[in-house]
């Protein structure tokens, strides 16, 4: 069983929106931080965003267009992409248990593929 599941993703035009979902496996998940990171061939993880506690990260790369949400408390963690372009075509992977300041990551899901279509 996997302990985190991301879906949502998909093939999209560009200048569409696009929300994934991530789900932890166990209840415990709710008091770890969760993030998302996405990655290109030949390219190293990229943090988007991540939530811990009441606090909020999101990367300045997509700052503006993505937004990362978790209701408190809960294993759900969320991630709207807004006026997608074909460079944000990625596989995009949900985490648990780190925080920017670290860089260090726990868990991760399987990850999901985004393609943006210009």
């Amino acid at each position: 069983q996997e302990e985190l599941v991301e879906s949502g993703g998909g093939l999209v035009q560009a200048g569409d929106s696009l929300r994934l979902t991530c789900t932890a496996s166990r209840n415990a998940f709710s008091v770890l931080p969760m993030g998302w990171f996405r990655q290109t061939p030949g390219k190293n993880r990229e943090l988007l965003g991540a939530v811990r506690g009441h606090t909020t990260y999101i990367a300045d790369s997509v700052k503006g267009r993505f937004t990362v949400s978790r209701n408190y408390g809960t294993t759900t963690i969320y991630l709207q992409m807004n006026e997608l372009t074909p460079e944000d075509t990625a596989e995009y992977f949900c985490t648990a248990g780190g925080w920017v300041d670290t860089g260090i990551w726990t868990y991760w899901g399987q990850g999901i593929q985004v393609t943006v279509s210009s």
